[in-house]
């Protein structure tokens, strides 16, 4: 789902046009970005938790060269947790008719088996 299917949608839902839950929906997600850029998390209760974290420094390598060792800083990423309930609905899912765009990152994890959300910048979508 895209942020104009999710503008369409709500439009059609609530009869507001368009422009204005464009509006909304972009505003929503400017504060949140915001707020996250100053490293305060972005509660949203029944759906998840947005909040910063740091990665650590580590080393990495140069896929064109894989002898060399590349010194990776360390940085704030964003890591987003999913509610109770999104959790338990997203569990009833039946997976074997699932098809995943690509496969979540194994080396992305955080220390308690939650990914980093992607990083995105506002106004971006």
């Amino acid at each position: 789902m895209t942020k104009r299917d999710l503008v369409i949608r709500i439009s059609e839902e609530t009869g507001l046009v368009q422009q204005q839950v464009l509006d909304i929906i972009q505003k929503t997600l400017d504060v949140m970005s915001t707020t996250l850029a100053k490293g305060e998390k972005v509660e949203l209760r029944n759906f998840g938790i947005f909040e910063i974290r740091i990665r650590k420094a580590r080393t990495g390598r140069n896929p064109n060269h894989p002898g060399t060792d590349v010194p990776i800083p360390e940085r704030a990423v964003v890591r987003f947790k999913a509610g109770k309930e999104m959790r338990e609905a997203v569990s009833r899912l039946d997976t074997s008719k699932l098809t995943l765009s690509s496969p979540p990152d194994k080396g992305e994890d955080d220390e308690d088996g939650e990914a980093p959300a992607a990083s995105a910048s506002p106004g971006s979508g």
